[in-house]
């Protein structure tokens, strides 16, 4: 009996310690307490960064919309009769909301095998890697957060072919997200020097 009640403790004990792994971040409108609070998150974004060309904060403002940073978002269930749960209306998934065919691309051409939507260093990667693909694709500059974020929701050919235009809901929506991008952008100015020396309590020693 007692061996069960220590199995059942460890067990009690990891599954607290992943969910706090995979828990949003308390503050998700502040960028500096974001990567502050995520320990390996400013690495990870400053990999992406690196290695596709897209600034920090416009990843990250694409990442909040689509996700609020929770690992495991999906788009909500569709009710039949208006109250039954039916299917979801895409396979959309993780920190990213990337569909199916989309991950799929992105593992065959830019990420790893093993590429999780629902692990940041690999989400926030792909997002690199799709607004990378925008530039190639459609012409958008890494700075132009607004532009990025249309062909990230449309798609490159929905975006060539403006149909973003019909959706005025949808441009508002783009609007927010280069206005968080531009609030982010400000904040990591004032942290990123610290956040790169590995700043903080822990960075003493």
């Amino acid at each position: 009996m007692n061996r069960l009640v220590q199995v059942a403790a460890v067990l009690m004990v990891l599954l607290s310690v992943g969910a706090c792994t995979t828990s949003p971040p308390r503050d998700v409108n502040n960028l500096c307490a974001i990567f502050e609070e995520k320990d390996d998150w400013y690495d990870d974004a400053a990999d992406a960064r690196d290695e596709w060309g897209s600034p920090i904060p416009v990843m990250m403002a694409i990442m909040y919309q689509e996700s609020r940073f929770q690992a495991d978002a999906r788009p909500p269930r569709r009710k039949l009769l208006g109250f039954i749960p039916w299917f979801r209306p895409s396979s959309a998934y993780g920190y990213p909301q990337a569909k199916d065919a989309t991950w799929e691309e992105y593992k065959d051409s830019g990420g790893s095998f093993g590429a999780d939507r629902d692990d940041f260093a690999d989400a926030i990667d792909f997002i690199g890697w799709y607004n990378y693909k925008s530039r190639q694709r459609s012409g958008i500059s890494a700075q132009n957060t607004y532009g990025l974020y249309l062909a990230y929701h449309e798609g490159h050919g929905g975006y060539n072919r403006a149909t973003y235009k019909q959706k005025p809901w949808l441009m508002a929506v783009a609007r927010k997200v280069e206005a968080k991008a531009n609030s982010y952008q400000t904040q990591l100015v004032s942290c990123e020097e610290s956040l790169k020396s590995g700043g903080g309590f822990f960075g003493w020693f």
